[in-house]
């Protein structure tokens, strides 16, 4: 029995997400392999990437190991929703780290 990629996918998202109803994947082959594009609310993106990349990075790898069954390489890209990464309350982004810096440093009292 065969493993389709594109439905294997969508199996692993939706068992990790609190909105499995608006995980979308398309799937286009070129000479390339195939491209599994994933769609998803932007409320589970979290689940999906994972801490530092861990669950995109593990399923990138079974989806690998999916496509060497049937004789080819698949790759997956993730689409940011719209207004993805916003800045939270509390949030440094905006300060680099010489500012942050001499912040504490004018703070001090000698």
């Amino acid at each position: 029995m065969a493993v389709n990629d594109k439905e294997f996918l969508e199996y692993v998202v939706k068992s990790l997400v609190d909105h499995p109803d608006k995980v979308k994947v398309d799937r286009k082959v070129d000479e390339m392999g195939v491209l599994l594009t994933l769609d998803l609310d932007p409320e589970d993106m979290g689940y999906v990437i994972g801490r530092k990349g861990q669950n995109a990075r593990a399923v990138r790898t079974l989806l690998r190991l999916v496509g060497a069954r049937n004789s080819a390489h698949v790759n997956l890209k993730i689409n940011e929703p719209e207004g993805g990464r916003a800045p939270r309350e509390g949030d440094d982004r905006g300060t680099t780290t010489e500012e942050a810096d001499t912040s504490a440093v004018d703070d001090l009292k000698i």
